[in-house]
């Protein structure tokens, strides 16, 4: 489990793009962003990212929900379709993530906000977003087989719903990722990390965009 990604470049100040659907040249391999990705877990490269990740999917929703700008809790919709491996991974973490918090929905559908990609990356897992609206989870096969599947999953779906990383945790925070260590099998948020998405998320999609803004 990697930190978000996301290219260092004059795109990060760019505006975000309403979609987040765009495909990597290859699903086989780990799609690029860019030249330069944040290196470390607290940076402010990597703060960055994570916001931006969480910038894009809350315009990406704003954009389809203009008719009901109020409602409370909120559906993003995901594709999974690039990562088969992983069906059974990703339907869990939703499942833990939709059970975890009350103001936001995941939910697989068409128009995706972001999706899931698998294949081989020296770099690990990850999420990413170039700064132009596109984003996805990239499932490293490695990893995957080194950490606790579920884990790697529901950690990086965090990141999507506003998460940064925090590797200095112990395993009950899911967002220390790896650095809880093989072992650890935990997939699911702590309270903490429930009440950080359920604030970024309060009040709608009004107030998650006021977190935006």
């Amino acid at each position: 489990m990697r930190h978000t990604r996301i290219a260092l470049s004059a795109a990060l100040g760019a505006a975000l793009a309403a979609s987040l659907g765009a495909v990597p040249a290859s699903a086989a391999t780990a799609p690029e962003a860019g030249p330069s990705y944040a290196a470390y877990e607290g940076s402010k490269e990597d703060r960055k990212a994570t916001e931006a990740f969480f910038k894009a999917v809350v315009k990406s929703v704003a954009e389809k929900r203009k008719a009901n700008p109020a409602a409370r809790v909120i559906t993003v919709t995901y594709n999974a379709s690039g990562a088969p491996t992983y069906r059974a991974q990703i339907a869990r973490s939703t499942h833990i993530w939709n059970s975890s918090v009350s103001n936001i929905r995941l939910q697989e559908g068409a128009n995706p906000s972001f999706r899931y990609y698998e294949g081989n990356d020296s770099r690990g897992s990850y999420a990413s977003t170039d700064g132009r609206g596109r984003g996805y989870i990239f499932l490293d096969h490695r990893q995957n087989q080194q950490y606790n599947s579920y884990r790697v999953t529901s950690h990086e779906t965090g990141h999507v719903l506003g998460l940064p990383d925090n590797y200095r945790g112990p395993c009950s925070e899911l967002m220390s990722g790896g650095g809880a260590g093989t072992s650890c099998t935990n997939a699911t948020p702590n309270a903490a990390e429930r009440n950080r998405v359920n604030a970024l998320w309060a009040r709608g999609l009004a107030g998650a965009l006021k977190q935006v803004s």
